[in-house]
């Protein structure tokens, strides 16, 4: 004879409704506890899918959990507008410290990056000859001033069967001038972070930048151009391999655009 299934009564489905919740908070119980035994990091490249925590930082990694303080840079432009003998609460300034804070909040936002994690993705390729990009641009900010220089970066190197993607070369640049610098000391950083994360038989970087420290005041010579170079493994020891790189950087500029 066929039983037909029968509905439970209201008390019976009251108790299944509790043991339904008990369990499922077992099963959140279960699931804080493993996220808690994992590693903040691991977590979060899961999720983003950002390199392996493994992986060590260059020399010019920050320094954990580095903060911008606005309200403080804020504070400290009015108080140069008033030195100066501004006032600083007149309509045209009003909005200026907060202004000025975030100007340096992006010129610096280079101290907070780390710019070899672009140089951590490379590729195989049976390439042993030079790679080399003229002409990037940059502006930094003169540490003894404050005040920018301009220019331009020449990065080239000579693979050991790995390359990296060209934009990465100019993502480098980008970030080691985005913090309070001297040229002479940028150079040797760019060329420094392609030897260590290339592992090339051979680094050359060359920068040629005019400074608003020399042209707007003290000498006040408009038109000066400084040039500073690094130069790593083979082009420091092979005069011929160093001849030819700077043939090219010194060369007939491209006309391609």
């Amino acid at each position: 004879m066929r039983t037909l299934f029968r509905f439970p009564d209201r008390e019976t489905r009251h108790d299944w409704d509790l043991n339904c919740i008990e369990t499922r908070f077992f099963v959140l119980e279960i699931r804080i506890a493993i996220l808690s035994n994992s590693p903040a990091e691991d977590y979060d490249d899961c999720v983003h899918g950002s390199p392996s925590a493994k992986e060590a930082p260059s020399r010019l990694a920050p320094k954990p959990k580095p903060t911008v303080d606005l309200p403080r840079m804020e504070r400290a432009v009015r108080e140069i507008l008033a030195a100066v003998g501004e006032d600083p609460d007149r309509d045209g300034l009003l909005e200026t410290p907060g202004r000025v804070a975030r100007m340096y909040a992006e010129l610096f936002m280079g101290l907070h990056l780390d710019p070899g994690r672009h140089l951590k993705k490379v590729f195989v390729e049976q390439y042993d000859e030079l790679v080399l990009i003229r002409d990037i641009s940059f502006n930094s900010m003169c540490e003894h001033h404050l005040l920018p220089f301009i220019g331009v970066a020449h990065v080239g190197y000579l693979p050991r069967g790995r390359v990296v993607g060209l934009s990465k070369l100019a993502r480098v640049v980008e970030e080691v001038s985005h913090r309070p610098q001297v040229q002479e000391r940028m150079t040797h950083q760019i060329a420094d972070l392609l030897q260590q994360e290339l592992d090339p038989k051979g680094a050359i970087v060359v920068l040629e930048a005019a400074h608003s420290c020399m042209t707007i005041r003290g000498i006040r010579k408009p038109g000066s151009v400084t040039i500073t170079s690094a130069v790593r493994g083979l082009f420091k020891t092979n005069q011929s391999s160093r001849a030819e790189v700077m043939a090219f950087i010194q060369g007939r500029r491209s006309d391609i655009q």
